[in-house]
């Protein structure tokens, strides 16, 4: 099936192909017709299906080819990355069309999203914190809505988002066509959808025989020990057919550790944390897409934004807090129907976390395999050529770390020196207290100690040349007795 024989119109489909995309995915042949129709929709697949242009697409063409100024659509996304690349996707759908597209997100000057406002967007992509922070100020006028869609709907939940959610839901026309769209469903975001939406088709975009996890990756398991780690990555860094590489990691300040590690081993790797500002991770997440960074390590604040399709691998540095952490770091690889690898690797006090996340997602691995960089399944399990070590570039650590016993060699020749005659011998025979006397010392020693005032104890003055303070003698004064 094409795009085309879903109804969608031909610029759009013009668009598509102009980037390779062809075939709709299982979520958005099911959607878009339901969507295109005005059915309210919940949609649920895994990550990496296609989600976007299923709600996308829909509400791009139920706006018209040549829409009028104004915000007409809503997406509500719970991250910045994830944002900027759904404003990416949608633009992409719109380069035949002169529709406008904003993005709304904290960490950028409110200057040039609002000053898109005002030109006419009509489709704003957003977080649920700025776009009340501007809808509070007049800048974003929500009251004619006519599409919104929730993407990642459960992501918003664990962020705590539900009630701005709300907020948004009671600011826009209760007429309006509502999708919402996630990898997993609580009661919680069903209960949501129930109020907020009227009578909505629930679609499971899934192969029930699939199990829980996508069929298509590939899940090693391993017990690593934390000063091996470094290594283990690095090996597997030089895998036969190894392509963009996502690290996870628990939190910003290991994530900063990795990639200053990995670039001294001679990788190419960029972070996205939250000790970078907005701009630095968008030029990380834009370097790591262009290929100019083949390795990305983040926190999980950025797992839903990753939508990159050449992803081979993803390595979980620190294991996930759950099973739904653990899917949607996995889901960063494997996507648009290609294969993946995902490394997990579990420390021994995250033993009963993984014990955790093995009953939930029915992997049958209640005990990972103790490995290290040496070990042959490490090796052959990963295509890691034999003999691969842990670098690509000697460290450019090292020789600072050796300087120190440089200089310190330096000094012990140039004593030697001095011992050999370069130089007269230092006298360090320093006489001090009452029993010296300037007879006692040589001749030059006597000279200098007229010229600089050293304290030879016979005299007031001190190393300075400069008169000794006077004693101040105190005398204690009694209390006198009571009468």
């Amino acid at each position: 099936m094409t795009f085309s024989e879903l109804d969608i119109e031909q610029d759009i489909v013009d668009a598509l192909a102009s980037k390779g995309i062809i075939e709709p995915f299982p979520i958005q042949t099911q959607t878009i017709p339901l969507a295109l129709a005005g059915q309210d929709i919940i949609g649920q697949a895994k990550t990496g299906t296609g989600k976007t242009f299923g709600f996308g697409l829909p509400i791009i063409q139920r706006l018209g080819p040549d829409p009028a100024p104004g915000v007409k659509a809503l997406v509500v996304v719970p991250t910045r990355e994830l944002a900027v690349q759904v404003t990416e996707d949608l633009e992409l759908a719109t380069m035949n069309r002169p529709t406008k597209i904003v993005s709304i997100y904290g960490g950028k000057a409110y200057e040039g999203q609002i000053a898109q406002l005002k030109a006419g967007a009509q489709i704003v992509v957003g977080t649920p914190g700025r776009l009340l922070d501007l809808a509070g100020q007049h800048l974003l006028d929500l009251s004619n809505i006519e599409e919104m869609v929730l993407d990642e709907a459960d992501k918003m939940l664990d962020l705590g988002f539900l009630p701005d959610i709300e907020k948004l839901f009671s600011q826009t026309p209760a007429g309006r066509h509502t999708m919402l769209f996630s990898a997993t469903m609580p009661g919680i975001i069903v209960a949501l959808a129930r109020r907020f939406m009227s009578k909505p088709i629930h679609i499971r975009a899934t192969d029930p025989d699939e199990g829980l996890t996508q069929a298509n990756i590939e899940h090693l398991i391993y017990r690593v020990h934390p000063m091996d780690k470094d290594e283990v990555i690095s090996r597997i860094l030089q895998a036969e057919g190894r392509g963009k590489t996502v690290i996870f990691t628990r939190t910003k300040r290991s994530a900063a550790k990795i990639v200053e590690e990995l670039n001294d081993r001679g990788f190419n790797a960029a972070a996205v944390h939250g000790d970078l500002n907005q701009d630095q991770r968008e030029r990380a997440m834009a370097a790591f897409k262009a290929g100019k960074k083949d390795i990305l390590i983040a926190t999980d604040v950025a797992a839903r934004g990753i939508d990159v399709d050449d992803v081979t691998h993803v390595i979980n540095h620190t294991i996930p807090e759950d099973d739904k952490a653990y899917l949607h770091r996995v889901g960063r690889t494997g996507r648009a129907g290609k294969t993946g690898i995902a490394v997990t690797f579990v420390d021994w006090d995250d033993l009963h976390k993984w014990a955790l996340i093995n009953r939930a997602l029915e992997f049958g691995r209640p005990e990972p395999v103790e490995t290290y960089s040496s070990s042959p399944h490490l090796f052959a399990e990963l295509g890691i050529p034999e003999g691969t070590k842990g670098r690509l570039k000697p460290s450019s650590i090292e020789p600072a770390a050796r300087q120190p016993r440089e200089r310190s060699g330096d000094r012990s020749s140039e004593r030697s020196g001095e011992r050999s005659g370069d130089r007269p011998p230092r006298n360090r025979n320093r006489s001090r207290g009452e029993g010296s006397s300037p007879e006692a010392r040589p001749s030059g020693e006597e000279n200098v100690a007229s010229a600089t005032g050293v304290h030879d104890g016979t005299g007031s003055q001190h190393r300075d040349g400069n008169s000794a303070p006077r004693r101040r003698n105190r005398t204690r004064r009694r209390a006198a007795a009571p009468e």
